[in-house]
């Protein structure tokens, strides 16, 4: 199976501190589903930045389908972030927006309209149980319903990589699997998935999925689950 994401040798600091990443090596494979754990501080949002890149490896190599980070021009890593979909634990949408507009956001910033927006809007919409609040607004809106529109938006533009960050830490417990629902049905159609969480309870709702584990920003341990659903 081809990577995705491989990272060799990898550090990151921010100024003069201490490394927040340190010697990190790690290959995701396309299609993968992959929780990421560690206490607070150990570093998750860190690698969850440098996948997303946002922040450069201060050493080590890192690369996004086979392509080296450090060697690539501004207008290509843009080109690779396109493929990329980014999920936090705020919802983040934008309040003057309508729940259809927030959803559509990134398709229209790729220049595209009418019906190659509507259409998939539509079904995104459907996807997340939504097809009734449209024309909403955030604020009309549950902080669940608020978050399946943010992984709706992150995903409409059909990216290779999901990334997730504490995506249920401001949800109720129906919502947080719901969420996780539709982080595995997205995996399942050949989506590579990693969710940064402290919720130790979200690991059995996709026992296929493995652990990287963060401690004091090293990758100590990366495995498959051991657990039944």
């Amino acid at each position: 199976m081809t990577s995705i994401v491989q990272m060799e040798n990898v550090g990151l600091r921010y100024g003069k501190a201490r490394e927040a990443l340190c010697d990190i090596d790690l290959d995701l494979p396309r299609g993968s589903f992959h929780f990421l754990l560690g206490p607070s501080g150990a570093g998750k949002t860190s690698l969850i930045r440098l996948i997303h890149m946002e922040e450069r490896p201060s050493r080590g190599i890192l690369r996004l389908h086979g392509e080296d980070c450090s060697a690539i021009d501004r207008n290509r890593r843009a080109r690779l972030r396109r493929r990329i979909g980014i999920v936090f634990q705020q919802a983040r949408l934008l309040a003057d927006l309508s729940v259809a507009e927030n959803i559509g956001l990134p398709l229209r910033i790729a220049g595209e309209s009418g019906t190659a927006v509507d259409q998939p809007v539509a079904e995104m919409l459907d996807w997340i149980g939504l097809a009734g609040r449209a024309g909403h607004y955030p604020a009309e809106l549950s902080g669940g319903e608020q978050q399946c529109v943010a992984i709706a938006r992150a995903v409409i533009a059909g990216p290779d990589l999901l990334l997730a960050d504490e995506p249920t830490g401001d949800v109720d417990r129906n919502t947080a699997d719901r969420v996780i629902g539709l982080f595995d049905a997205l995996n399942a159609m050949g989506t590579t998935v990693v969710v940064a969480t402290h919720d130790l309870s979200l690991l059995s709702r996709v026992p296929r999925a493995e652990i990287l584990h963060l401690a004091a920003g090293r990758l100590v341990r990366a495995q498959p689950m051991a657990r039944s659903a």
